[in-house]
């Protein structure tokens, strides 16, 4: 999170906040659609109540910082992607911890406030001191954006490899039908996202940017909660979905290149409202 306060830039924030309604659909969607998904998946009679609590903590996260990433190199709106992932990782500290506990308290007992502190330790703070730090770095700021995303990846992995290893024992049980909850939960989340934006009339390079930014939960932000609060299982659903969308978001990022330039071929606003 402190590598997002690093590369985030204010005048792209500034930008895309001019147009409020746009930036609110979006941030309702993500904070409606996803909890809602990984709430039905979480029902699954198979699953214990750590991996179903699990679930539901990754649909109520916020959007990934990679969805930025991934939007760049689809050809989305950048602009937009970054303010949809700041505005909700801004929100998540009040918004991640009141969701969990009202679709997660009859599988297990929720407390708001330490998830709430969790939040605003590490997600809200090292956000805000990255871009404190921005005015201090001069000349070696871009050296530092450049750096930032693999640092932010590689903490990733490290934090969900960890899931991983602490699920050892159950991952022969569990991983298939908790890798298809995952798979259901990403697919799902990118094709009511396209729709949504169809419906709240976005442009084509919104439309995409929506798609991911639903389908692209922060994970890592999930793991971490699952582990600090719950059984070490409930972490397990987390770091699968890291990876998983990162696969899928991959691919499609290069099927989306294609066919934004067959919609500049035919001539189609991409990025009006």
């Amino acid at each position: 999170m402190f590598a997002l306060g690093l590369v985030l830039n204010a005048g792209d924030l500034k930008t895309e906040l001019l147009n409020p309604k746009r930036v609110a659909l979006g941030v309702l969607a993500q904070f409606s659609v996803m909890p809602l998904l990984a709430f039905l998946v979480s029902q699954y009679p198979g699953f214990t109540p750590a991996i179903a609590i699990g679930f539901i903590i990754v649909g109520c996260a916020p959007g990934a910082m990679a969805s930025n990433v991934i939007v760049y190199l689809a050809g989305g709106a950048v602009a937009f992607s970054v303010t949809l992932t700041t505005v909700a990782t801004m929100l998540s500290p009040l918004l991640t911890p009141f969701l969990v506990k009202q679709l997660s308290g009859a599988i297990l007992p929720v407390e708001f406030m330490p998830l709430m502190i969790t939040i605003l330790k590490t997600v809200l703070a090292p956000l805000i001191l990255g871009l404190l730090v921005q005015p201090f770095l001069g000349r070696y700021l871009q050296a530092a954006r450049n750096i930032a995303p693999g640092i932010a990846a590689s903490a990733i992995i490290i934090i969900c490899s960890y899931a991983v290893a602490a699920n050892q024992g159950r991952i022969a049980d569990m991983a298939l039908p908790v890798m298809l909850g995952v798979v259901l939960v990403n697919v799902l989340g990118y094709i009511i996202g396209w729709y949504l934006a169809k419906l709240y009339g976005f442009a084509y390079l919104y439309k995409i940017t929506l798609m991911i930014e639903l389908g692209m939960q922060n994970a890592g932000m999930g793991v971490a909660l699952a582990l600090q609060h719950f059984p070490a299982e409930s972490a397990l659903p987390g770091a699968l979905f890291a990876v998983w969308c990162i696969l899928t978001a991959a691919i499609a990022s290069g099927w989306l290149c294609k066919r934004i330039a067959k919609q500049q071929i035919e001539k189609e606003p991409l990025t009006s409202y």
